[in-house]
């Protein structure tokens, strides 16, 4: 009880709440900006985090979180470009809305629907999070290694591609991972007879470089579509809604936001497909299904809360496993490491105080995520007017000045800057760029405890398959490669409704 009072006031404190309300204004204005992603947002504030203490580090980064699956919503409305993946469903009703001059009506649903479908994923993050880090508590070595194998399979296998293209992006991240020295008998791996390579590859440079770098690239080649030189009024009384309006869009917010905690749940899934559920489970509860696609209130609150939904799913297998739920959560599995602290069924035994003080700041922006968006729409609006031709260069220069921050090395500047063209040639060839990460951060624990039931079963590679929950993770593993056939399939037949209906520019 004591770690809980502990982590609460921690979050509490001034600076932390500050901190997490600055994180929840840059992570909508990362949403709201079509080539800015919120994993792009989180990287460049990592450096920032240096100097801070776990609490506030981590209120911050979960502020741009939060913020920027709202965020996303902000143009997809407007604009009809949407600023994440998952908003795409969101634009599909809310930029028609828009259209017939209801901007601020389909903000404001987007934002309460948001807010609690987000509270859905916070409640079943306290409830389940525990509960799960307490039957991780009992796994061996055995067991660990065979868990962080299957996270990887996992995302490896749902990312957009093919199977292949996805497990040999992770391959790529292990050998990344493996440049340094070697961790148990001292041997320099892939140095080179560099002095620089002696410590390893900077995960931070390399998460800079591959999360930021490509999209520069891709930004500064094509501006895309321009937004309009006045942007849409969007008055602040129209975003409060009536009570009927609440009233609709409460059940299907509900019922989203559990689907979007489900999906988040399952690592490497993401706010992109949880919205294409929710958007298609809400048409077919709805009393007037056939007023999506026209300006639907409920095709707007149910991609919404499903996405805000995601977050709280997402965190569970991050905080209780150490396996990221999709990208953002990976840059704050990094952020953990930077503070010296390691997710999984550990952290909650000993720095259980910081873990209820993440649930606690989460709670808290939130409710910042509403209140800045209501009173700040005008000025993230004009933040959409900013031109690709200075938005990129400015963050070109903060990828540099972060890379260099990190250990006050130009070579770690030189890092990044070539993982980040090898990231933006790998996009071009539809490699995605997720599993590489992903070994990055499970890359160090999964080679340790394959190590440690080495040595302590004297070498026989046996022993993942003797013990039975290690037995059962492996032969998970290899199922989810083997069922990805149906399930793209599956994505496949989804693909005309997201692509025929979802906002590509101005009509």
């Amino acid at each position: 009880m004591g770690d809980v009072v502990q982590g609460i006031l921690s979050a509490l404190q001034w600076q932390t709440v500050v901190a997490s309300a600055l994180g929840c204004a840059l992570g909508i204005v990362a949403g709201a900006l079509p080539g800015i992603t919120i994993s792009m947002g989180l990287v460049l504030l990592l450096p920032v985090t240096f100097g801070l203490d776990p609490a506030t580090a981590m209120s911050l980064l979960i502020g741009v979180y939060t913020g920027g699956m709202t965020g996303g919503s902000i143009s997809a409305i407007l604009l009809n470009i949407p600023g994440t993946p998952s908003a795409v469903m969101t634009g599909i009703d809310g930029h028609e809305m828009a259209r017939r001059g209801q901007a601020g009506k389909a903000i404001g649903i987007a934002i309460w629907s948001s807010f609690i479908g987000g509270w859905v994923g916070w409640a079943a993050l306290v409830l389940l999070a525990p509960l799960l880090a307490r039957v991780a508590l009992s796994f061996g070595a055995p067991e660990l290694f065979a868990l962080m194998l299957l996270g990887m399979t996992v995302i490896c296998s749902f990312s957009e591609g093919s199977i292949v293209k996805g497990l040999l992006a992770g391959v790529v991240g292990l050998v990344i991972m493996t440049v340094g020295m070697d961790p148990v008998v001292g041997v320099e791996r892939f140095t080179f007879g560099q002095v620089e390579l002696q410590a390893g590859i900077s995960f931070l440079a390399a998460m800079i470089g591959l999360f930021a770098i490509p999209q520069v690239i891709l930004g500064l080649r094509s501006e895309g579509p321009r937004p309009p030189s006045r942007p849409p009024e969007v008055p602040f009384s129209e975003m409060l809604p009536s009570l009927g309006d609440l009233r609709r869009i409460l059940k299907p917010s509900l019922w989203a936001g559990a689907i979007g905690t489900a999906v988040g749940i399952v690592p490497g899934t993401g706010g992109a497909i949880a919205a294409v559920l929710a958007y298609d489970q809400a048409r077919r509860m709805s009393k007037a299904p056939q007023e999506f696609g026209k300006g639907s209130p409920e095709g707007i609150a149910a991609p919404e809360a499903a996405n805000d939904g995601v977050t709280g799913g997402a965190l569970i297998p991050t905080l209780t496993l150490g396996i990221p739920g999709d990208p953002p959560t990976a840059v704050l599995l990094g952020a953990l490491v930077i503070q010296g602290l390691y997710a999984g069924p550990l952290l909650f035994e000993r720095n259980a105080a910081v873990v209820y003080g993440i649930l606690t700041t989460f709670a808290i922006a939130k409710f910042w995520t509403v209140i800045l968006t209501l009173l700040g729409i005008k000025a993230f609006v004009q933040v959409l007017r900013v031109p690709a031709s200075m938005l990129f260069p400015a963050v070109a220069a903060l990828t540099v000045v972060g890379s260099y921050a990190i250990r006050n090395s130009v070579f770690d500047c030189f890092i990044m800057a070539g993982l980040g063209v090898l990231g933006y040639f790998l996009t071009q060839w539809r490699f995605p760029l997720m599993p590489i990460v992903l070994a990055l951060v499970l890359g160090p624990p999964l080679e340790e405890h394959l190590r440690t039931s080495l040595v302590i079963s004297g070498g026989d590679v046996t022993t993942f398959i003797r013990r039975p929950v290690s037995a059962a993770l492996l032969a998970l593993a290899v199922l989810m490669v083997a069922a990805q056939l149906p399930w793209r399939r599956w994505a496949r037949a989804l693909a005309p409704i997201t692509v025929g209906s979802s906002p590509g520019g101005r009509p």
